[in-house]
This record gives structure tokens, sequence and C-alpha cells, in this order.
């Protein structure tokens, strides 16, 4: 069974940091790109970051450039999300993905809270 599970997401302080991690199960995670996108309410689903299958290309949307890393873990079958200088415009629900050739897999999502 093919499974995307996030964690990590929680209620931070403006200026604080979270990791966000997607555990993968039931497929080759390590032949497949991922992506974390969020979406805040009312707002359409943004793409954040992006890492290629063996993690030696990564992107970023121009508004967390210098404040998250996306990184990966082939052997632990994880990605992760590192967010540093968290903003209230931060705040939303990640989720993850994983693109490959049998297809494209989502998570759940995981909800990201930093008040104003």
């Amino acid at each position: 069974q093919v499974q995307l599970v996030e964690s990590g997401g929680g209620l931070v302080q403006p200026g604080g940091s979270l990791r966000l991690s997607c555990a993968a199960s039931g497929f080759t995670f390590s032949s497949y790109t991922v992506r974390w996108y969020r979406q805040a309410p009312g707002k359409e689903r943004e793409l954040v970051a992006y890492i290629s299958s063996a993690g030696g290309s990564t992107n970023y949307v121009d508004s967390v450039k210098g404040r998250c890393t996306i990184a990966r873990d082939n052997a632990k079958n994880t990605a992760y999300l590192q967010m540093n200088s968290l903003k209230p415009e931060d705040a939303a629900v990640y989720s993850c993905n994983a693109r490959g050739k049998s297809g494209i897999y989502w998570g759940q999502g995981t909800q990201v809270t930093v008040p104003s």
C-alpha cells in the first residue's frame, strides 16, 4: 500500500523553526522526486520546495529561499523540510508529493501555525 505520511507540524512563534517529515512506504521512494506544497485558508496551493530523486537538485519558491531547506534520506524513505525564521504568512497545511514513472502520490498534510 502506497503511503506518504507527513509529521512535524505544530504551533510555533514567529522566528521559530520546524522540521517537517514525509515518510514514504509502498513504492521505490528513491526513484521519485519530492515536492512540498502548502495551502493557507482561502488561498491556492503553492509549491514550496522541490528535490530530485537522488537529492542533488533542489529548488524553492522565492518567499522561503534562505529560510527553508529540503532534504531527503533515501535509506530511510523520508524527505524533510527544515523551516527557519518562520513568519505568520508561512502558516498553512503543508503536504508532500512524490512523483515518478508509476504516478503521483500525496500525503494527508500537516498543519503549521504561526500566530501574528
